[in-house]
């Protein structure tokens, strides 16, 4: 008799078990309908309660993809990439590296080497002249500088052109206004090219050098760097994988601590971070159609239900559920964004669903 109730005791706790284990089936299912509208390959890992829960990889891309690709690769002298996507391989994540170049930042203000209320014309003098010294750090932080930047395109080529940092800025300064700084937000390059070159200014180091130091070596971000251009593109240049970038995450989501107990940021930079800038009183000149209705922080999107995020422009998404405690990150690389908010706000229901 006590075999039987211990055999049906053990066969209880067997299917609670089971029970409990998170469902990625939708989420699989979502993959593998989405990637070929996402580049015809995309690698997804998700991080909860203390480790990796999940990672799921879809590679199949079509003929003409793989054209795409081969087309992109000659116009900026690079050899095609069509090799199967999985969470160490290395592609270049555009926007989602403002969220890094937001955080190296706080790095400073933590030690108190900055201070958010700073104003740019202290430590860039060329900016003073143009009128727009009285630009704060924070502003920067936030697209709400009120310097009206040229489209994506003129803006990647002017940097391009540039030799140095101070080159950059130049240009910068040379950009009309189109209100009062922290009134008008305008997604673009312009306030984290100014905030990186105050870091390269007070420290005398290349914010690549800055970067490696104070977030990728902390968090053995081993394949992640800013691509060791003569100037940094610190609002669009980083290349990382999955699991690299999900180091940066764990770090965010666990409040400016590494799992193994070193800190990156304080809590009070983290709650800044989440912040949302865009007040009923700030005027939205542009931000990305899929965007629309979202707050923003200090590089990063502040989502309905807990999200904070920082996409890409060729297709990358990190998203970290502060509400759920998870954190995902989904590595792409393509250029239609046709339905990417309604595909991210999918994927976030899903993922939130599998982690209950």
């Amino acid at each position: 008799m006590y075999k039987k109730a211990g055999l049906l005791l053990a066969m209880v706790l067997m299917a609670g078990k089971l029970f409990a284990q998170n469902n990625f089936s939708k989420v699989d299912e979502w993959l593998k309908t989405n990637t070929p509208q996402m580049g015809g390959r995309a690698v997804l890992v998700v991080y909860s309660k203390g480790k990796v829960v999940y990672t799921g990889a879809e590679n199949d891309m079509s003929r003409r993809q793989k054209m795409v690709n081969r087309f992109v690769a000659r116009r900026t002298g690079k050899e095609a990439d069509n090799a199967d996507l999985d969470a160490d391989s290395r592609q270049p994540i555009a926007s989602c590296s403002k969220w890094l170049s937001a955080a190296l930042v706080m790095t400073f203000v933590d030690e108190g080497k900055l201070k958010l209320t700073d104003t740019v014309g202290k430590f860039l003098p060329a900016l003073s002249k143009a009128g727009k010294g009285n630009i704060t750090l924070a502003q920067c932080l936030s697209h709400t500088t009120a310097i009206k930047a040229p489209p994506l395109k003129e803006s990647l080529a002017d940097v391009k052109d540039n030799n140095t940092m101070d080159d950059a800025i130049t240009d910068i300064a040379a950009l009309p206004m189109e209100g009062t700084p922290g009134k008008v937000f305008h997604y673009s390059n312009v306030g984290l090219q100014i905030a990186g070159a105050i870091l390269e200014k007070i420290s005398g180091k290349s914010f690549e050098e800055l970067f490696a130091e104070r977030i990728a070596q902390p968090l053995n971000m081993s394949s992640t760097d800013f691509g060791h251009k003569k100037v940094a593109l610190p609002a669009g240049g980083a290349l990382s994988t999955a699991n690299d970038y999900l180091k940066f995450m764990v770090m965010i989501l666990n409040k400016g601590v590494t799992p193994n107990g070193k800190r990156i940021l304080s809590e009070e930079s983290i709650k800044q971070m989440h912040i949302n800038r865009l007040t009923p009183d700030v005027k939205i000149t542009y931000t990305p159609k899929e965007a629309g209705g979202i707050g923003y922080g200090f590089g990063e999107w502040v989502m309905d239900g807990g999200n904070i995020s920082s996409p890409g422009l060729f297709g990358s998404y990190p998203v970290i559920n502060n509400d759920k405690q998870y954190a995902a990150v989904l590595i792409a690389y393509y250029f239609k964004s046709d339905g990417r908010g309604e595909r991210y706000k999918e994927l976030n229901t899903l993922l939130a669903d599998a982690l209950k």
